[in-house]
């Protein structure tokens, strides 16, 4: 059986756990060679690399290979630097994935201005920075490449108390778009995913307080948050030729929360 990602070479920011890692352990079942980017925290970004190399184990090695590279993707001369080293072990890159992102909480009126800047760093700045050292790459020699970017569902469901992370992801929505349309005839393909609730350190909060969940949940149509494996494999299939006329979308994985799910009961109908 032919894998879907053989031999291609994927580099992926913020992998060390979530959604990134899940991403990272998928791309390695299908056959891709993965960089696993990090900011901090380099026993978690060990703990993804030993899956990743477990998931090139069970497909049959054949050669392929993982690296850990650490950079703060919003700092443009370390995100240089993680390009280099990974072009120079790796030979080429076939695919960007811009996973990075932070939120912070706090009512509108009372946010850090510090903390507003640093979350559009991470969220808008970092995958433009990623973007841009990717598609240099791409344009220098043929064949052309793929960029994904981890979006939300708050690319067009306000957020409040998070007014930060909604404005970076209404910004990552128009970067997706945009550099779609500029690289489309450059064979360059430009995606986003949009996941809703998902079961990631990052809710730990809601996760394992039931009532927190049930709140959460019951705001969900299909009634359900999803596992990290759900959003990585929507990845997988945009990362691949499988996807080869798709450019400049968002494809939404949230079990329906862009449905307007308060109005599963007609209540503004009249009858």
């Amino acid at each position: 059986m032919k894998l879907r990602l053989d031999g291609k070479n994927v580099l992926i920011t913020g992998a060390s756990s979530g959604i990134g890692q899940a991403i990272a352990v998928r791309f390695a079942e299908d056959g891709a060679n993965v960089a696993i980017n990090y900011r901090s925290g380099a026993e978690q970004a060990d703990a993804t690399r030993a899956r990743v190399r477990a998931a090139h184990a069970a497909v049959g090695n054949g050669g392929r290979r993982s690296m850990i590279v650490q950079a703060d993707v919003s700092d443009p001369q370390q995100v240089q630097a993680m390009f280099a080293r990974v072009l120079e072990e790796f030979g080429r890159l076939d695919v960007l994935v811009n996973n990075a992102g932070i939120q912070k909480v706090a009512a509108s009126h009372e946010i850090d201005p510090a903390d507003f800047d640093r979350v559009l760093n991470v969220n808008v700045r970092g995958p433009f920075l990623c973007a841009q050292e990717a598609i240099r790459h791409f344009l220098s020699r043929p064949g052309g490449g793929v960029i994904l970017n981890n979006s939300s569902v708050h690319e067009t469901i306000p957020k409040p108390k998070y007014l930060p992370y909604s404005v970076s992801k209404g910004g990552l929505e128009n970067l997706t778009r945009t550099l779609a349309l500029e690289y489309a005839g450059r064979g360059i393909r430009v995606n986003a995913v949009g996941p809703g609730a998902v079961v990631t350190p990052i809710n730990r909060a809601w996760i394992d307080n039931p009532q927190a969940r049930a709140e959460v949940e019951s705001h969900i149509p299909m009634g359900r948050a999803a596992c990290p494996e759900e959003i990585a494999s929507v990845f997988a299939f945009l990362a691949s030729d499988d996807a080869s006329y798709i450019t400049g979308q968002t494809i939404y994985a949230c079990g329906g929360l862009t449905l307007y799910p308060e109005f599963r009961v007609a209540w503004s109908s009249g009858e």
